[in-house]
């Protein structure tokens, strides 16, 4: 599998940005997982002619070309980020590439509770029409208490939280190998579809 994992953050320093790379490494032998930032992109804003930021476009590719799409946020006020709206935004009102793309939502916080009230956040507008992404139900990987969750060499020290992700991303593994199936099978059904006027 090759998923995008994409940093929800501007900030230079985040637990988020290192949670994913420490998945990047360690899940290394079941997916290939290529990290992206968002920071550079610029904030949304309806342009008045068709171009796309060119940023926004390599985005874009980039989720198109990906099995599955990781995400991860942390929380400001009982929300996302808001550079993570506006790169959701762009998607939404360009090339919606997220439209039926399996996505896992993670998250760390400095707090006890991890981001849980982003995720839910998140999840919200990811199943907002113009994104209509495939997220994985009934699973959540919140890091609380996230500054001192990670050792000098990036690895994650919380042995019940390693433990959780292991299971987390196996799910996801399986997530997306059956959404791609029922996908196809979709696509082929719609295709061989007769209506009455043509039986």
């Amino acid at each position: 599998m090759k998923y995008l994992a994409i940093v929800g953050t501007n900030s230079d320093v985040s637990t988020n940005r290192m949670l994913l790379q420490f998945m990047q490494k360690h899940f290394s032998n079941e997916a290939e997982i290529e990290l992206y930032e968002i920071k550079d992109l610029p904030a949304f804003n309806e342009p008045e002619d068709s171009d796309i930021p060119e940023k926004v476009a390599e985005l874009s590719d980039k989720i198109l070309k990906a099995d599955g799409v990781i995400i991860a946020t942390p929380e400001y006020d009982h929300a996302i980020p808001a550079v993570l709206k506006s790169a959701l935004e762009w998607i939404s009102y360009t090339s919606q590439a997220l439209t039926d793309k399996p996505v896992l939502i993670v998250g760390a916080s400095l707090g006890i509770l991890g981001s849980s009230r982003a995720q839910a956040h998140l999840r919200q507008i990811l199943d907002s029409p113009e994104l209509a992404a495939r997220i994985m139900p009934s699973s959540e990987f919140l890091l609380g208490k996230s500054q001192g969750a990670f050792d000098n060499a990036g690895n994650l020290i919380y042995s019940d939280k390693l433990s959780e992700l292991d299971e987390v991303f196996r799910e996801f593994l399986l997530f997306t190998d059956i959404t791609s199936k029922l996908l196809a099978e979709k696509a082929l059904n719609k295709k061989d579809k007769k209506y009455t006027w043509q039986e």
